[in-house]
């Protein structure tokens, strides 16, 4: 059979890990983590990293594997992946992917379009274009050289639009001549995404950060302050502690935002998977397997 690779996707605290085990244990198979704040050693309180007897459960991959010094890009992440799926697919006809950070998925299960490096003679063009014309000659110039992405794009996205033409600038070619040249993968993606009703998600989502000061989150954040700069610790969860380190406010404050930006990330989350219909909605192992023997 062609090799299947059962991908799980869905907002924080939506039961994305247990789902994930259930599926894992009926095929006798691996789970490979594609969540971007599960990756770092330091992180293993604030991320929700599945628990001791979870990860025995079932054999897992790219869970505490690297030093938050070690940044991981959703494109490495993809190459890192790919390599290990092929070990993995030697031995099983289907492997679990799961994860919240969608774009994190897409790369592995779908690539990314690589674009030229921009040049610094691109972003200053692009910069005076923006200070003399505005939008307007972002609009303009872009309908210009690349009119096939300028009937595509959100034409009020200023920032799309800048990114679009200092490509143009750097490769003397249209923006989307680098769209859709990804190389096919060797498996097929079968796609399930957690939906819990909003109410029930964000009360789950309170208990567990409460359940995470009970750990230790706290003490955790102070060990990682020093460290407080790097990309991996730009994050929910962390990066509200660092002002009440500071003193810029009060503990309470610091879990209030915890658990206010935790409820607005998970709305994004709910948003990215449930665009178009390429993630299914399931709330049980028993429905996501019937769906995917329907597939098959």
């Amino acid at each position: 059979m062609t090799k299947q690779l059962i991908v799980i996707g869905g907002p924080t605290a939506s039961g994305k890990t247990s789902l994930a085990l259930a599926v894992a244990r009926h095929f006798g198979t691996e789970i490979i983590s594609g969540d971007s704040r599960q990756f770092y050693r330091e992180m293993k309180i604030g991320n929700a990293r599945p628990e001791p007897e979870e990860l025995a459960a079932a054999p897992h991959h790219f869970i505490a594997d690297r030093s938050v010094q070690d940044p991981l890009t959703a494109g490495r992440f993809a190459e890192e992946a790919l390599a290990r799926l092929a070990t993995l697919f030697q031995g099983h006809d289907r492997l679990v992917l799961v994860g919240g950070s969608g774009l994190y998925l897409r790369a592995l299960c779908e690539g990314l379009d690589k674009f030229p490096e921009v040049t610094e003679q691109a972003r200053t063009q692009v910069q005076r274009l923006v200070a003399e014309q505005g939008l307007a000659g972002l609009q303009a110039e872009l309908s210009r050289l690349d009119p096939h992405y300028f009937a595509t794009v959100d034409q009020q996205n200023g920032r799309r639009l800048e990114r679009a033409l200092q490509v143009c600038y750097s490769s003397g070619q249209p923006y989307s001549s680098f769209l859709g040249q990804r190389p096919p993968r060797p498996f097929t993606s079968v796609y399930f995404r957690t939906h819990p009703p909003r109410a029930a998600l964000y009360e789950r989502i309170n208990l567990r950060v409460d359940l995470m000061l009970d750990r230790g989150l706290e003490e955790e954040a102070r060990r990682l302050y020093p460290l407080r700069d790097l990309p991996a610790l730009q994050t929910v969860g962390y990066q509200e502690w660092w002002p009440y380190f500071a003193g810029d406010y009060g503990r309470d404050r610091a879990v209030e935002l915890i658990k206010r930006n935790s409820r607005r990330y998970a709305k994004r989350q709910v948003t990215w998977f449930g665009r178009g219909d390429q993630y299914a909605p399931v709330n049980s192992p028993g429905e996501l397997l019937a769906q995917l023997n329907r597939t098959t």
